[in-house]
């Protein structure tokens, strides 16, 4: 049989197996396996054959016989279409214990690699209302639903995110629960200004509309940012929506905002400009202050960033003596976290602003014991930075999720620091860096910590000590 003739075939009462990347589960049938979203470990299913990308096989959900272990019903409206917490079907605890086995799974099925002491995961104590930052997308074609796309009078602009797979579709979102619920107030405020004054929304295939993006962060100490991203030059239209948010919103720290009319969204090469506030807020995390711009990296998850801080530093242990690199350093969070335990701290980051931003979060408080240095990680950490900036007793690196570069890797392995401490939110890449390091390294511990409720991702840190 082809295989187009094969899709839309039904496959009854077939059992969905582990819980994987990007919230898939597996199901393994006599033709094939397929990869199933939205279905959890243990359910008992009627699948329909939908798609096949690069050899694989996915499937949809047509009915659910019985319940695998730990399924609840979603608390989201929005669930299974804008593409994010693809694990709320998900009781919670479930959750953590399969992340914790995708990182076994990535460290002994791609790393082949042994741990001396797994760790359990460190669990979230707020799993909703918990990210610091969301990105919203004004579009004037948004995604309708199925009881609306025969309706010639529905409401085409949308406030809200991208469908999951499509880039020309945004989902308009009523209520989202990753963040305070203001967040949600000011999304459906500018997006009902808009409407009632009859500003353009953005079309991404014209690149044209004067409503494009909406960033909002905020901090524990209760501070509120928002950067407002404009298509279309109109200085008069801009300041009187900053002015009405304003008055609806005293509550917001800061008010910023930017004209992009370029073909994409990324705000890191476009004028921003303050009308409200300092242009930036602050997070604490211990008896630190950090001040976080709108195109600094911070952690999204401020209440885990603290755990998952206190949890290198327990694994560097350390006396006071120590030069540390931090690799891929960002603005310098970890690095000022643990600047104090130790004789000099040296980060490295590929990111001018970055970079600034951590030198001014040392000056703020009153850390005099810190470097950092921008540049690509390949060409920065050589032979010649080691004998500058002296041998490292402890490197730490977090960086993206593609892992570090081979060259990295090689001159880490030259360097030969006494303690690596790898952080990592992609545990595949990370067990395939830690193979190559566990050349001259054992791995003594890992703990992963929850990041990201209700998502497949998780963070993870391992500590390795040289043999």
């Amino acid at each position: 049989m082809s295989i187009k003739k094969l899709f839309g075939k039904i496959y009854e009462n077939v059992v969905a197996e582990g819980a994987g990347h990007d919230g898939y589960c597996v199901v393994k049938t006599d033709e094939k396996i397929i990869f199933v979203k939205y279905s959890v470990p243990g359910d008992v299913l009627n699948i329909r054959l939908i798609s096949k990308k690069n050899k694989v096989f996915f499937g949809e959900i047509v009915s659910i016989v019985s319940s695998g272990r730990g399924r609840i019903a979603h608390f989201c409206n929005h669930f299974g279409i804008c593409g994010g917490c693809k694990w709320q079907q998900l009781e919670y605890n479930e959750q953590l214990y399969w992340k914790n086995r995708l990182v076994e799974d990535a460290f002994k099925r791609i790393g082949k690699i042994n741990c001396n002491e797994w760790q359990p995961i460190i669990g979230a104590t707020e799993n909703i209302a918990y990210r610091n930052k969301t990105e919203y997308t004004f579009s004037n074609k948004r995604w309708l639903l199925e009881n609306e796309i025969n309706n010639e009078n529905i409401q085409l602009n949308a406030a809200g995110f991208h469908v999951s797979g499509r880039f020309d579709k945004v989902l308009d979102i009523e209520k989202c629960y990753l963040q305070d619920d203001l967040a949600n107030k000011i999304r459906l405020f500018i997006k009902k200004y808009g409407i009632e004054n009859k500003l353009s929304f953005y079309d991404i295939k014209q690149n044209k509309g004067f409503l494009r993006n909406l960033i909002i962060r905020n901090t524990t100490l209760g501070q509120w940012m928002i950067v407002v991203i404009i298509g279309e030059e109109n200085e008069k239209q801009i300041l009187k929506l900053l002015e009405e948010t304003e008055k609806q919103f005293p509550a917001i720290t800061t008010i910023i905002y930017g004209i992009n009319s370029k073909t994409n969204d990324t705000i890191y090469d476009t004028q921003l400009i303050t009308y409200k506030g300092n242009g930036y807020i602050e997070e604490r995390l211990e008896d630190l202050i950090y001040r976080i711009r709108p195109k600094s990296f911070f952690q999204t998850n401020s209440l885990q960033t603290l755990k998952l801080y206190q949890k290198v530093r327990e694994f560097a242990n350390l006396k006071g003596n120590e030069i540390v690199y931090d690799l891929y350093c960002g603005t310098g969070s970890i690095s000022l976290f643990i600047a104090k335990q130790c004789a000099k701290v040296c980060g490295i980051e590929s990111v001018q602003q970055a970079v600034d931003d951590a030198k001014e979060n040392a000056k703020t408080n009153y850390i005099s014991n810190s470097e950092f240095i921008m540049g690509d990680m390949r060409y920065v950490l050589n032979d010649e930075f080691v004998e500058k900036y002296g041998k490292p007793n402890i490197i730490i690196t977090d960086p993206p999720r593609a892992g570090m570069h081979p060259e990295v890797v090689k001159q880490i392995l030259k360097t030969e620091p006494q303690l690596i401490i790898y952080v990592s939110c992609n545990p595949s890449t990370q067990a395939r860096d830690l193979q190559i390091l566990s050349e001259k390294y054992y791995i003594l511990k890992t703990c992963p910590v929850d990041m990201f409720p209700h998502t497949n991702h998780v963070e993870n840190v391992t500590l390795m000590e040289k043999r």
